[in-house]
């Protein structure tokens, strides 16, 4: 559990820096709208309060958690706008509260995770180290449009490393949310660490190749940046190929940003 009480650490750490950045907006500032089309600040953190909320149902209770998603599935849309119009209808303080609330039940739960464990979510279930690094890739993104809009500059941590992680360990995913099957080829990804180091995923030898820094490749699986936006370099087209499509998150198929140019 070694590993899995370190990831618990770095996801709670993701939501305290997110936390951060958003405790002292006045009430005008909540209001800020966000790279995420029609979603403003208080959008972003009142979908992280209901996503926490599931995570700790999905977490605690599956037989409860799977008698929410035929309504979930049959339409996803007004499904996660739920949230967001509970958020509308709070002040921003009140978001911030209800925000905090379920995120510590959230770390709560996960302390008490077995590694044999599968949990399900609106996608493929998953153990419950992978559960535990897609909701602080979710808090990361969200938390990013949140940055975005309130023109702050975030600084990349080793804590990407688990995002990119995810968008790596995804790209299978990517192609069959979209109903494809990816090509039976191996990608090397090396990505520039924000220590300087070099984070590799894949055999060193394989003809496909995806380089870039860290934060670059976060950005892309995403969906927070258009490829034409960031320098990540494709190899290959497997590599290519990939890259148009990488999607690190459940739910539909998403075309990811228009690029800004």
């Amino acid at each position: 559990m070694a590993d899995l009480d370190a990831l618990r650490l770095d996801l709670a750490d993701e939501l305290a820096d997110l936390d951060a950045i958003v405790a002292s907006l006045d009430e005008a500032e909540w209001a800020t709208p966000t790279p995420a089309a029609g979603w403003d600040v208080r959008d972003a953190i009142s979908h992280l309060a209901g996503s926490d909320a599931a995570a700790v149902l999905a977490a605690s209770d599956a037989e409860a958690f799977a008698a929410r998603l035929p309504a979930a599935f049959a339409d996803p849309q007004g499904f996660v706008q739920a949230d967001v119009d509970r958020g509308r209808a709070l002040s921003g303080s009140a978001v911030l509260e209800w925000w905090r609330g379920e995120r510590i039940r959230m770390l709560d739960v996960f302390a008490d995770l077995h590694p044999a464990q599968r949990i399900p979510w609106f996608g493929p279930p998953m153990g419950p180290a992978s559960f535990v690094t897609a909701r602080l890739m979710e808090t990361w993104a969200h938390g990013q449009d949140v940055a975005d809009g309130l023109g702050v500059r975030r600084r990349p941590s080793h804590r990407l490393r688990h995002v990119a992680d995810l968008g790596v360990r995804t790209r299978g995913f990517s192609y069959a949310l979209r109903g494809r099957t990816p090509p039976d080829l191996a990608v090397r990804v090396e990505l520039r660490a924000p220590d300087g180091s070099t984070w590799t995923w894949g055999p060193g030898d394989a003809t496909a190749r995806v380089e870039a820094s860290a934060l670059d490749f976060c950005l892309l699986v995403t969906q927070r940046r258009h490829r034409h936006d960031i320098a990540v370099t494709a190899v290959g087209g497997a590599a290519d190929e990939w890259l148009t499509i990488a999607q690190a998150f459940a739910g539909l198929p998403s075309a990811g940003r228009a690029p800004i140019g």
